[in-house]
């Protein structure tokens, strides 16, 4: 077998952000062992690690299509060795091995020392906490807990990830400094359940001390928080957002649904009521804020009046972003024992319905920017455009900030704009 030295390995990473962070780390400790490493790289291999995603039906499809790709290279020889990680294979490993036996190897979530074993490559405590960022280098997720201890019905993380874990506050800031000195200007922080964060370590709830702290990181000049539970927002932690400028004012929070007999099956420890009031009590304390929310359609038992309540629900609030899924059966979960009674073109009416409502809604809150001045950061050029995001849009999921070429931007640099025509989903501005 070839050296380290010699050896090109490619990681394919699938789901989401928190994936993404894992699939850093073990390029850190690859690179550290003298690997030539890529990421989602269409070049030939030596070796390809998948990291899989397995939250949903669609997202374990697309890792299965990805990894017969990958084996149909090894066939080809364009590739010598194929590796799954992550998610669907901590959760389907014996199944999988029967069904793939061309894999030359399986690991779950937190078997990164015995993958680097298996590639006869050395892991190294002293780079815990780094990583080889993927993102574009002015931005960076931040994961600051593993795991979920919540009960939601339809939710197969908790027996993927396990129960919570947070990571200690210093050694979050200790990674916040290190991102921030390789030119990292936003942080966006990921757990399954930021409001949660400390309870297991501090036996409180310590997200509002993390922030505290993290604001005074110099040099981080966004921090953005990601997947909020709808419980355990205090008033203090609002003040603490609106006070703070480097705290994006921008709130991830996934509500699911509204109506109480549907919220109440999905086990979600919180009312429609209490939702609604959350809501406005985030719009009292932080002026200007953009809540973003998803929501499922098509659970077990969803009638229409529930859906009805649910649209109008969306109507009245006016999110600023929202994505929507239909109700995907996982095996092992609570929900999975519920009679999946929603005929598939019935969740998928009523998540176009949705997504019509929301883009009605977009369309308007982006026209009431026109003429307003933001600042923006650049993430990239494409076409004609530089593509930018204000403080209320997150990368690739959010809203984007069109600027012509003609304004001579530098990518990952904050400039001021003024908008000049807008779209659904996208703002047009110039350069102040």
């Amino acid at each position: 077998m070839k050296s380290g030295k010699e050896k090109k390995i490619n990681i394919i990473t699938l789901g989401c952000s928190k994936n993404l962070v894992d699939s850093e780390q073990l390029l850190r400790q690859l690179q550290s062992n003298h690997y030539i490493v890529t990421h989602d790289s269409n070049e030939a291999s030596d070796i390809v690690v998948v990291n899989t995603c397995g939250f949903i039906n669609d997202a374990k499809q697309e890792s299965i299509d990805t990894i017969l790709n990958c084996l149909e290279a090894k066939k080809e020889s364009i590739v010598k060795k194929v590796f799954v990680m992550g998610c669907m294979s901590e959760r389907y490993k014996e199944e999988l091995k029967e069904e793939l036996d061309e894999v030359d190897g399986f690991y779950g979530v937190a078997q990164l020392e015995q993958i680097l074993k298996d590639l006869d490559a050395t892991y190294k405590k002293e780079l815990i906490g780094e990583r080889l960022i993927t993102t574009p280098k002015h931005y960076a997720y931040l994961k600051i807990a593993e795991g979920c201890n919540r009960k939601c019905s339809f939710c197969a993380i908790p027996l993927i990830r396990g129960k919570f874990i947070s990571k200690p506050i210093d050694a979050i800031i200790h990674e916040a400094e290190n991102l921030v000195s390789k030119g990292v200007k936003e942080i966006l922080l990921i757990a399954q359940d930021l409001t949660y964060y400390g309870v297991d370590l501090y036996k409180e709830s310590r997200l509002m001390k993390l922030l505290e702290k993290l604001s005074e990181v110099a040099g981080l000049e966004w921090i953005r928080l990601h997947y909020t539970y709808p419980i355990h927002f205090s008033d203090e932690l609002l003040r603490l957002i609106n006070n703070k400028p480097n705290i994006c004012n921008y709130i991830d929070i996934p509500l699911q649904h509204i109506s109480d007999s549907v919220l109440k099956s999905m086990k979600r420890g919180v009312s429609g009521a209490e939702q609604r009031e959350l809501i406005k009590r985030i719009k009292t304390f932080i002026s200007d804020v953009a809540i973003r929310t998803t929501m499922i359609v098509g659970y077990p038992g969803e009638t229409e009046d529930d859906f009805n309540e649910l649209k109008e629900f969306i109507r009245e609030v006016k999110f600023d972003r929202l994505g929507v899924f239909t109700y995907s059966p996982e095996e092992d979960t609570l929900a999975f024992g519920f009679k999946d009674d929603i005929p598939e073109e019935v969740k998928i009416r009523r998540m176009e319905e949705l997504m019509e409502i929301q883009e009605e809604i977009s369309l308007s809150l982006n026209e009431q920017k026109i003429n307003k001045k933001f600042k923006v950061i650049i993430d990239r050029k494409e076409g004609e455009f530089y593509i930018g995001r204000t403080e209320y849009d997150s990368p690739e999921v959010d809203n984007e900030v069109l600027i012509p070429l003609s304004s001579d931007c530098n990518i990952g640099e904050f400039y001021e704009v003024e908008v000049y025509s807008a779209s659904a989903f996208d703002l047009y501005a110039d350069l102040i």
